[in-house]
């Protein structure tokens, strides 16, 4: 078959496109339709928006939940809790905006059919945690993706979204965006007056620890290839904080999830022998940022970092203390539910290796990084915050729109807003549908031009894969080494070892350098210029290798980052091993970067931290 043959352009045209249906795409989706009652909404989604995103498998909790009607929290506590475990670092404007409505998400998300634990004796929400309430959630994505079908005009399930487009009468306006069906193979080219983007982060930039078979046993969702990275930076949006990826503590060998055990079970971790180690290291942490360590609750990485200390030090392995709380038949239903509605492969992992938790207290480990704006982190798109308490500076006309006109975000696409998780997702996709229609009511007229030769050329470019393969494959009779192209698991391979090597993954113990960094961009700059070079032999894998174009320049993004900021802001995720201690005096600020895709250069900046809530 030659390269387009058999093959058919589908136009789509939609007022608002959302790009992703996770839990944020859905929440814009749903919104967008509240406020836009006769505009035609569009979502696109690369699986099925039944069970696609992070909460595809189910959660058990969920993650974000201020508790308002009961005074139990208010959005300015959870501010100061973000800021607190981010070392200082957030964009507090969208973490205020999004903790004020996250709650009334929630109550839809119960109202919607999800079954809530509440407690018998006060009827409200069983906690789990300061701001976590626990859910039988095997079903929570059907049932939000329910709300988002009933409110689109149109979904698109199995639609690779490549690039965005860009309009050719305006200069810096988005006008749609273009992809292919992974199933039949058909190019869409959608137009659209505003874009939002809700795409999934970064999981396989870095090497991780299950390899060969278990490769895709890994902690966030091993189908997010860093589209909602991509997308922006290819179009010249600022990036901030791409160097904040997380490394999360994990059961060993199937990243089963600690909140639960932690915060409702209260487990506690020791070492090897026994014995209690975080206190070991405070005057270590102290020396490395100060006062940060007596902080409380501690923040996320420095306890990652007296686990890593503790390792290094050949008192390993550091395992979590199950046998006392699962003495309690409650307490032992419940630990393992965590697994078998979420994570499942944890309760397998555990049962093919005699692991009974209440006989034996299983290993805990260190996750490789990963890159995304929903949880814990920061990283993604520099947005313009809500009108009514951004500083000046964080604003420039509609919240959630990035620095590209008519291009909005949410989820893991927006940096800033550590601690959504779930819920905040939904919430904050819900804010940014409310402003994308605001957007396209008061810029409705002036319809964005879409240039046929930029779709057409992008077509050549997408499809040129399957025709690599089709013309090269002939040139070998075993094996899958070929001289004339790479196969997307093979560059998938080659990029997260140099992010591993180079760029502070597992195997360094998340340690880096300039010398490093510098070398990895170069590295990244060779792979760059293979990946025009790609097979793919059917559809799948063509699916597989626009996957790795859009890891690619997540990575290049996060190397870039690392390299900008010359401190370790957050030991335990990552260490510049050149600039050991935290520098609040020149770092105390926000990083921010922007990509020319003509040039292919970086531009770097700083950007102030404003601290709006006491």
């Amino acid at each position: 078959m030659s390269l387009f043959g058999g093959r058919k352009t589908v136009f789509v045209d939609a007022d608002i496109l959302v790009i992703g249906g996770g839990m944020a795409g859905c929440g814009a989706t749903y919104e967008s339709r509240y406020w836009g009652r006769d505009l035609k909404i569009v979502c696109v989604e690369k699986a099925n928006i039944e069970r696609s995103g992070a909460v595809a498998q189910g959660l058990y909790a969920i993650n974000c939940y201020m508790g308002m009607q009961w005074g139990e929290n208010q959005p300015e506590d959870h501010v100061r809790y973000a800021r607190n475990d981010l070392m200082g670092l957030v964009r507090e404007d969208l973490g205020y905006d999004i903790a004020r409505h996250v709650d009334a998400s929630v109550h839809k998300f119960e109202e919607w059919g999800l079954p809530m634990m509440k407690d018998s004796n006060t009827g409200r929400y069983q906690r789990e945690g300061k701001w976590q309430i626990m859910i039988h959630g095997e079903s929570y994505k059907p049932i939000v993706a329910e709300a988002a079908r009933k409110a689109a005009t149109e979904v698109y399930n199995r639609i690779m979204v490549t690039h965005l487009l860009m309009d050719k009468s305006k200069a810096n306006r988005v006008a749609g965006a273009v992809g292919f069906n992974v199933r039949t193979g058909d190019y869409h080219v959608f137009r659209a007056k505003a874009v939002i983007v809700c795409a999934g982060g970064a999981s396989h930039i870095f090497k991780p620890r299950a390899v060969g078979e278990g490769m895709g046993r890994t902690w966030y969702a091993p189908w997010s290839s860093g589209s909602c990275y991509a997308l922006p930076i290819q179009v010249g949006a600022k990036m901030t904080q791409m160097e904040n990826r997380i490394v999360l503590t994990r059961f060993k060998d199937g990243y089963g999830p600690v909140g639960a055990y932690f915060l409702h079970l209260k487990t506690y971790t020791q070492n090897g022998h026994g014995e209690e180690y975080e206190s070991k290291w405070t005057e270590h942490t102290r020396a490395l940022v100060g006062d940060y360590i007596d902080h409380h609750p501690v923040p996320t990485c420095l306890r990652n970092h007296a686990f890593l200390e503790e390792t290094k030090a050949g008192r390993g392995p550091i395992r979590m203390v199950t046998k006392e709380a699962f003495q309690d038949p409650h307490k032992e239903t419940v630990g393992w539910e965590n697994f078998l509605g979420m994570t499942i492969g944890q309760a397998v992992v555990w049962a093919s290796q005699n692991i009974d938790p209440k006989h034996v207290n299983p290993e805990l480990t260190t996750s490789e990084p990963y890159v995304m704006g929903s949880h814990a982190t920061c990283s993604g798109a520099w947005a313009s915050g809500p009108e009514d308490c951004a500083p000046a500076d964080y604003q420039w006309g509609y919240n959630r729109m990035m620095t590209v006109d008519g291009l909005f975000g949410a989820g893991d696409t927006i940096g800033g807003s550590a601690h959504k998780f779930s819920s905040g997702s939904f919430a904050e996709g819900r804010i940014a549908g409310k402003a994308a229609v605001k957007y396209v009511m008061e810029k409705g007229r002036d319809q964005p031009q879409v240039s046929e030769k930029e779709y057409r050329d992008l077509e050549k470019v997408i499809y040129q894969p399957l025709e690599n393969y089709r013309v090269g494959r002939n040139e070998i009779v075993a094996g899958t080494v070929s001289p004339s192209y790479l196969l997307p698991i093979q560059g998938l391979q080659r990029l997260e070892k140099l992010m591993d090597e180079y760029v502070g993954g597992i195997s360094t113990n998340y340690m880096t350098n300039s010398q490093l960094l510098n070398r990895g961009l170069e590295l990244l700059g060779m792979l760059k210029e293979d990946m025009s070079q790609m097979g793919a032999e059917d559809l799948h894998q063509l699916q597989r290798a626009w996957e790795l174009n859009h890891r690619l320049l997540a990575s290049e993004s996060v190397t870039q980052h690392t390299l900008f900021r010359e401190e370790t802001r957050w030991p335990g995720y990552y260490y510049r091993g050149d600039h050991m201690k935290l520098d609040d005096q020149n770092w105390h600020c926000f990083t921010l970067s922007r990509y020319d895709r003509e040039t292919g250069k970086w531009t770097m900046e700083k950007a102030p931290v404003h601290h709006i809530i006491d």
